[in-house]
C-alpha cells in the first residue's frame, strides 16, 4: 500500500509553497477521513455501485466554482447525478465537427447512453465567468487563450441585458446576467436534436435552476411566467 509523505522539507519553504503543501495535506486528510467514515459505512453501496452500470437521476451542467457542489447543494448520494461542470455552467451550440466539445460529449453520452430524463442548468450568483461576461461587454475583456471566446457563447445575453437594463447598479446587472444566461443555455440544449426530440416527445425534461451561495436559496425557473421562483422549504 502507497503511504502519502509530503516530500517537502519546512526549511526554506516560502508562505507560497507552504500555502501549496497544506492544501494537498488538507486533500489527503480528507481522503483518508472518508476510507475510515463513509466508505467504510457505506461499502456494500459503493460496492455495488462498482458492479453495474452508472444510472444517474439526472444531467446537471454546472459552474465549476468551487463554491457550488451540486451533489452537496442537492444532498445527493454518488451515482445519483451526472453533473457537468465548466466556466458560467454555458451549453454550447451543436457543431458535430471534428473540433473538441466536452460538454456537447457529456449531453450526448447522458441522455443518449445513459438514458437520463431530467437535464438541469444550474447557475449561480457571483459567478466569476458572468463577471468577466459583463466587464467585458463594458469594454474590459478578460485575458486568456480559452475564457474570453467560451464566454462569449453569452455575449448576446450580456448586450441584451444592458441594452434593455442599463439602468441598473452592476450586483443587479450581474443577477439579471447570471439568470438570463441558464436560460439562454436552456435554448441552447434545444439545438441538440436527440434533446429537442425527446423533450417533445415527452421522454425529457430540462430545468433552468439558480443558487444564491450566500443565501442558500434554489430559485427555479418558470417560463411561462419567464422568471425564475424561489423553492419554498
Amino acid at each position: 500500500m502507497l503511504v502519502y509523505v509530503n516530500p517537502t522539507n519546512d526549511a526554506g519553504r516560502t508562505t507560497g509553497q507552504t500555502q501549496m503543501d497544506d492544501a494537498i495535506d488538507s486533500l489527503i486528510a480528507g481522503y483518508r477521513a472518508f476510507r475510515k467514515g463513509q466508505y467504510r459505512q457505506n461499502e456494500e453501496r459503493y460496492q455495488a455501485l462498482a458492479a453495474r452500470r452508472q444510472q444517474p437521476k439526472a444531467l446537471v451542467i454546472a459552474c465549476c466554482d468551487s463554491r457550488t457542489d451540486p451533489a452537496m447543494v442537492f444532498q445527493s448520494d454518488p451515482g445519483e447525478l451526472f453533473v457537468v461542470r465548466n466556466v458560467a455552467n454555458l451549453v454550447p451550440p451543436y457543431e458535430p465537427d471534428s473540433h473538441y466539445h466536452g460538454t456537447s460529449a457529456a449531453l450526448e453520452f447522458g441522455v443518449k447512453s445513459l438514458g437520463i430524463k431530467d437535464v438541469i442548468v444550474m447557475g449561480h450568483a457571483g459567478c466569476g465567468g458572468i463577471e468577466a461576461l459583463h466587464d467585458g461587454a463594458r469594454g474590459n475583456p478578460p485575458p486568456g487563450d480559452f475564457v474570453p471566446n467560451w464566454i462569449s457563447l453569452a455575449g448576446d445575453v450580456a448586450a441584451q441585458v444592458i441594452e434593455k437594463h442599463g439602468d441598473l447598479d452592476r450586483p443587479s446587472t450581474l443577477r439579471l446576467m447570471e439568470q438570463q444566461a441558464v436560460v439562454a443555455s436552456l435554448d441552447r440544449l434545444r439545438s441538440f436534436p436527440f434533446i429537442a426530440e425527446r423533450e417533445r416527445m415527452g421522454e425529457l425534461r430540462l430545468h433552468g435552476w439558480f443558487y444564491g451561495i450566500g443565501t442558500g436559496i434554489l430559485s427555479v425557473y418558470d417560463a411561462d411566467a419567464e422568471r425564475f421562483v424561489d423553492v419554498i422549504e
